[in-house]
């Protein structure tokens, strides 16, 4: 999936549609990274992770929870 670069008054105008607006030197470096997070986004779309179960997860309870400070 590749798209066109996005260029920094389009970021601007997105910017400004999301009620961010943006000040003038912003919109290169806003467009910059912009583009590269849609690069990371379309690199790990083409992952095919095949069988790979979800990865177990633990809710931490604080009040359970006791650290050992000891070294």
């Amino acid at each position: 999936m590749s798209a066109p670069n996005l260029t920094p008054q389009e970021a601007a105008r997105w910017a400004e549609r999301c009620g961010q607006p943006l000040r003038a030197d912003r919109h290169v470096p806003v467009a910059a990274t912009a583009q590269y997070i849609h690069s990371v986004v379309a690199l790990l779309r083409e992952l095919d992770f095949g069988d790979v179960p979800p990865a177990a997860y633990r809710v931490h309870d604080r009040e359970e929870e006791q650290s050992d400070a000891a070294v």
